[in-house]
């Protein structure tokens, strides 16, 4: 029968194409559904220093191409379509994507979150227009001029630190009065002459006629509103926002559990509530999201589906 396979991984970011690997080492008839993009995050990431092995060349692009040649090469199919659909009621796992509906023994659920928005005001409308969330992709556009950091984690300390190869002025937007990233990374910062911070700021309006011009930004403490404008010869400036993600999960929901805020819920063997659905990487319930956790938890998903398909697909 077509499009029977024994794993579905819905999802190519690290836990999807690590998942691929093991399965196709496995020698399981497996799939992945792409979607839009290969990667997940890590395909917009400019630099990948915490992932062992990954030193001095290590991109996100090229991470992300070493781990779909590994898995191309030990025979795992790769498909480019979305599940807009599940059906996990019955023994066999349906998947309907917006281009053909497969049929698996374990499917591996992999989908990832995506950037949280500010929710502010003149963001969606400029978006693409000095709005980014991501770095890598736009910080070309802003080189010597300035740009806003809206965020204190990893990440949003991380790529400000990479602005600074391309923006003249880069300021840390911060909620709060001291940064969450590592102190590693916070120390980095500091150093840095080409970054200031904002603390205990918010922005909470994004203005221009299509492009942006200026910004209020809100004091948490004082009360106090602030609009700032481009400098006349520049025109713009950047507004780059890393206050955290969103799982993409919606087309499960009701298929298995999740927490409160839409993330999966599964054991240490990345099993779900329903027997042959497992999840692995950012769509899960975890206290650490990177690249690394997710490599883990799709090779974990992968081994623990086969051991499922052995022992409740015998002849």
């Amino acid at each position: 029968m077509e499009n029977v396979y024994d794993v579905v991984i819905i999802g190519a970011g690290p836990a999807g194409l690590s998942a691929a690997l093991y399965a196709g080492r496995a020698k399981m008839k497996a799939v992945v559904l792409e979607g839009s993009k290969v990667g997940g995050q890590i395909a917009i990431t400019s630099e990948v220093a915490n992932y062992p092995g990954s030193i001095h060349d290590a991109t996100g692009p090229t991470l992300t191409a070493r781990m779909v040649e590994q898995a191309d090469e030990f025979g795992a199919e790769r498909v480019r379509d979305s599940a807009v659909s599940v059906d996990f009621s019955g023994k066999m796992k349906i998947i309907t994507g917006e281009k053909a509906t497969y049929q698996a023994k374990s499917v591996i659920i992999a989908t990832g979150a995506t950037p949280r928005i500010i929710g502010c005001p003149g963001e969606v409308e400029l978006t693409g227009k000095g709005v980014s969330y991501c770095a890598t992709c736009d910080a070309d556009f802003f080189q010597d001029l300035e740009v806003f950091i809206v965020g204190g984690g990893d990440t949003a300390v991380e790529e400000a630190i990479y602005l600074t190869k391309f923006a003249r002025k880069v300021t840390i937007v911060h909620r709060r009065d001291e940064l969450r990233a590592a102190k590693s990374i916070q120390e980095m910062a500091f150093n840095n002459p080409k970054i200031e911070f904002m603390w205990n700021s918010v922005i909470t309006e994004i203005k221009g006629d299509g492009i942006v011009e200026s910004a209020v930004f809100h004091n948490r403490v004082t009360g106090e509103d602030t609009e700032i404008f481009a400098h006349e010869d520049d025109g713009t400036f950047g507004i780059f926002v890393f206050v955290g993600y969103d799982p993409v999960g919606k087309v499960f929901k009701g298929c298995v559990d999740m927490d409160e805020t839409g993330y999966i819920v599964t054991d240490a063997q990345m099993k779900t509530n329903v027997e042959g659905v497992f999840a692995a990487g950012d769509i899960r319930v975890k206290t650490l999201r990177q690249v690394i956790t997710a490599a883990a938890d799709g090779a974990i998903a992968a081994v623990e589906a086969e051991k499922y398909i052995v022992h409740s697909f015998k002849e």
